[in-house]
């Protein structure tokens, strides 16, 4: 769970600055049930009441609703740059957005967002969407819906990043490369902080800051495994960009 804080410094290291504050804390409260109390430091997620929710209870963690197939098109069209914001298929988010949101969840694996049913990568038998019996969906895209599609209602053409767990365990060898199928560009500051070499001393530097999340995961020396696995995941997005000549988004 300490991971959505490490993904919330990632966030402002890489210049996305889309993911709500968290930060690692232990409480004491007599009022808590005894899991919060327990002593283990657990995370903590400011909360914007400002998120556009959708009405209907059975998709309320939406702001819009998008299955795959309608946002494989809307990235096709280029909202807000070739397209309409609020024409068909888009949804008034703009297009730079989704490749800002790829190559987050990429580094961090976050499958339960573009890719819930766990299609691009091969998922553990004791995985959620394989018990939930989600996975067997996989063959069929026009079943396939996108999940944790956020934003505020005084921005709506910029997503929140919510739910940043991801996935630290995840071996090289099966990445979600779905999480990046369709985008066609990149944010050129956070490719910027990926190609710097500097990744891990700015995280390292940024995470020092919540002395109860460092001092939780043993300081530099223990934290350097999981930051070095977010920098060899970088290092296989920028020979993607490079493999598929991807533009890079100047626009911050």
């Amino acid at each position: 769970m300490s991971c959505f804080v490490l993904a919330f410094h990632l966030d402002r290291v890489l210049g996305l600055n889309r993911s709500l504050p968290a930060v690692l804390r232990t409480f004491h409260s007599p009022v808590l049930p005894y899991r919060y109390t327990s002593g283990t430091p657990r995370p903590v997620v400011w909360w914007d009441p400002d998120i556009q929710h959708l009405a209907d209870t059975d998709n309320d963690q939406n702001s819009v609703a998008l299955s795959w197939a309608q946002y494989q098109k809307l990235l096709q069209v280029r909202c807000g740059t070739e397209a309409e914001l609020r024409s068909a298929p888009c949804v008034g988010v703009q297009h730079s957005e989704w490749g800002r949101l790829a190559l987050f969840d990429f580094l961090l694996q976050v499958n339960d967002r573009l890719d819930r049913y766990c299609c691009g990568f091969i998922p553990e038998p004791t995985e959620l969407c394989v018990e939930n019996r989600l996975h067997a969906k996989c063959g069929s895209t026009k079943d396939l819906l996108l999940v944790h599609i956020l934003v505020r209602k005084a921005d709506p053409s910029r997503l929140v990043f919510i739910d940043n767990a991801g996935r630290p365990q995840q071996s090289t060898n099966n990445l979600n490369f779905q999480l990046v199928e369709g985008i066609d560009e990149f944010p050129e500051r956070a490719v910027a902080v990926l190609q710097s070499g500097c990744l891990s001393s700015l995280l390292l530097r940024s995470l020092y800051t919540d002395r109860e999340f460092w001092d939780s995961r043993g300081g530099a020396s223990g934290l350097r495994p999981l930051i070095h696995t977010v920098e060899r995941r970088g290092q296989i997005l920028l020979q993607h960009i490079r493999d598929r000549k991807l533009q890079l988004n100047r626009d911050l």
